[in-house]
């Protein structure tokens, strides 16, 4: 049996996000093991649309060009109301991780879907709270999880590339 750890960053701007993810994939990151949190902006004047063409979701809206590159880079997309924090996009295996946590009603004491979902990938209750914080004030959560090692250097990575709060190992 195989260890598995998960690290997890919080950056100010889906620029510096973007930038992260594009670090990790040129370092040779497998992007199958990585996920990315934010929350979707609505305003009257940004028509917003999601739909599925194959296994990738389409986005349109204020933020589009963002979160399209990242469904070409990432597996597995949806979409969430989550509570208190809003509507958010997630692109990556976290997304079938609360998928699965709705699915089997294994939302975990006083956690939400996505905390849930945070859970179920090895993350402790009170950093799940600190990165829905970080979620609810605008900002980006990304999720790396694999062998310890590919998770140490994932968060070297992470820390070189602007992160603006808690890059932390669990697992």
């Amino acid at each position: 049996m195989s260890q598995t750890g998960t690290v997890a960053a919080v950056y100010s701007t889906h620029t510096n996000a973007e930038a992260a993810v594009r670090e990790l994939q040129k370092a040779g990151f497998d992007m199958e093991k990585l996920s990315i949190v934010g929350k979707e902006y609505r305003t009257e004047e940004h028509v917003v649309g999601y739909y599925n063409t194959g296994d990738r979701m389409r986005y349109w809206g204020k933020m589009g060009a963002f979160w399209g590159g990242l469904w070409g880079l990432l597996f597995g997309s949806a979409f969430f109301w989550i509570p208190v924090i809003g509507p958010v996009l997630v692109a990556g295996p976290l997304a079938s991780a609360i998928i699965g946590a709705l699915e089997g009603a294994v939302v975990v004491g006083g956690l939400s879907a996505l905390g849930a979902g945070l859970y179920g990938m090895g993350i402790p209750k009170d950093s799940i709270l600190q990165y829905e914080t970080a979620l609810k004030s605008d900002k980006y959560l990304l999720v790396a999880h694999g062998t310890p090692e590919e998770v140490a250097r994932a968060k070297e990575l992470l820390v070189a590339n602007g992160a603006a709060e808690a890059v932390d190992l669990h697992g």
